[in-house]
């Protein structure tokens, strides 16, 4: 198991601007902050969303898009590194006007309608973002 002690740094909360890309906004986000680890969550509406998954077995994301206005219910995530540059990985739960729910890895093209967030810096030595040969997944790793 790898793992890392860190200490808590900067606290972020904040609005997305309507229409915005979800994870793009929170890539700028750390970007423009020098954030190079954190933990964030996310609550809302997207006009559409674009989830997926990884299959396991073809090494792959698979995508799927929901056309149509949803809640975010639960989105929850963390900011790493990957090749150098702050890299933002999502899940989210989100629910149609039924209460149905859909979830996943969360992709960009996931406009906002309205939203807030809370990201929690993690200071220390952070984690990069390196291919591994087993799970074909960029993973965190000790090397940069």
């Amino acid at each position: 198991m790898l793992h890392r002690e860190f200490n808590t740094g900067r606290r972020f909360a904040g609005r997305f601007d309507h229409a915005e890309d979800l994870l793009g906004s929170l890539t700028a986000f750390a970007d423009k902050h020098n954030i190079n680890m954190a933990v964030f969550s996310a609550i809302g509406a997207v006009v559409s969303a674009t989830l997926g998954y990884y299959d396991q077995k073809k090494k792959e994301y698979v995508s799927y898009r929901e056309p149509h206005p949803l809640e975010i219910i639960s989105c929850t995530g963390n900011i790493s590194l990957k090749e150098g540059t702050p890299f933002v990985h999502a899940h989210a739960v989100l629910s149609d006007g039924k209460g149905r729910t859909t979830g996943g890895h969360l992709f960009s093209e996931t406009p906002v309608f309205a939203g807030e967030f809370y990201v929690q810096e993690l200071t220390g030595s952070p984690f990069s973002r390196i291919h591994d040969e087993t799970t074909g997944l960029m993973l965190w790793s000790n090397e940069t």
